[in-house]
Formats: C-alpha cells, sequence, structure tokens
C-alpha cells in the first residue's frame, strides 16, 4: 500500500502562496507547487524553506505564515518601513523594532548611531528614526530562525509581520 503523504511535497497537499495567499495545489510526485499568477514554488525537505523558483526568493513557514528569507538588505529594510507605513494608518505609532539575530550583520550598515555626545541611554542604533534591538538566540525562541522582525507598538503590543501581509 502506497502511503499518499509521499506523493506531496512537505507542505502537503496544497499551500498558500506567499505572494497572494491564495491556495495552490501540489504537484503530485514532485516538491513543487504551482500558483497560476506567480508561477512554481519548489519545497526544499532539506532546509523547509519554500523557493520561488523564477525570482530565487527563499520563504519559510512559522505558525502557517510565511516569511521571507532576506538575502541583501534593501529586501528587510523595505519589509520594515512598508510594517511602519501599514501600522500607522492603522493609527498605531512604533516605538521600537526588534530584528532577527540574523539579519545583524546583513543590516548594520544602515542603522543610524548615536554622537558620542549624546547621552549613554540612547547610544542604540537606530533605524527609520526607532531604536534597534536584535532577537534572542534562535535556539532560546525558535520562531526567530523564520521570522524577521518585530514591531513594538506605542501600547507595548508586538506586531509580527510576515512579508506577504505588507500588501493587502
Amino acid at each position: 500500500m502506497i502511503n499518499i503523504a509521499l506523493q506531496y511535497p512537505i507542505f502537503g497537499p496544497e499551500i498558500q502562496c506567499p505572494h497572494c495567499r491564495q491556495t495552490i495545489p501540489a504537484l503530485t510526485l514532485t516538491d513543487t507547487y504551482l500558483c497560476q499568477r506567480h508561477g512554481a514554488f519548489e519545497a526544499d525537505p532539506k532546509t523547509g524553506d519554500l523557493v520561488h523558483l523564477q525570482s530565487g526568493r527563499h520563504w519559510r513557514q512559522w505558525e502557517n505564515e510565511w516569511y521571507r528569507q532576506h538575502t541583501h538588505p534593501d529586501g528587510i529594510r523595505f519589509e520594515i518601513h512598508e510594517a511602519l507605513d501599514r501600522l500607522y494608518t492603522q493609527g498605531y505609532r512604533a516605538t521600537r523594532v526588534i530584528i532577527a539575530e540574523r539579519y545583524r550583520e546583513l543590516i548594520s550598515v544602515y542603522l543610524e548611531r548615536s554622537n558620542p555626545s549624546q547621552v549613554q541611554s540612547e547610544s542604540r542604533p537606530k533605524l527609520y528614526g526607532l531604536p534597534v534591538d536584535f532577537s534572542p538566540d534562535s535556539q532560546e525562541e525558535p520562531c526567530w530562525e523564520v521570522i524577521n522582525f518585530d514591531l513594538e507598538k506605542e501600547e507595548g503590543v508586538s506586531a509580527r509581520y510576515p512579508y506577504f501581509r505588507l500588501f493587502e
């Protein structure tokens, strides 16, 4: 008897497209999902990544949400900027951004540094005028292996942003 689960990629018979969130089917006996609008996505069983074949962009899933995995600083900066705009249009103000530790080196050249003459408490780097912290170790909190950043709102409630939600 053939195990039907072995006929599909690692995420099962269908997923939501990371770009448009439409349900897309898996192609049986392959590691591929096919979106009519965005083309083929290949599931990598070794890494757990979903790769958009046309662009080479990588995505990972956390709690049924897709998060783009950035390789260039402009990608993560753009995502944070869009999330800040979205938060603002919802009537909130961000007070801090927490960026996944894995992006520290990638984004460090874009962080604003305080003047040495400023008070020591203001010595944290900033991005878009907001204080920046980096996430705890991903072994401590596994979600940071996947999510990119967290925005702390004015009320102290944080809001994690998967990439595709920015364009709803």
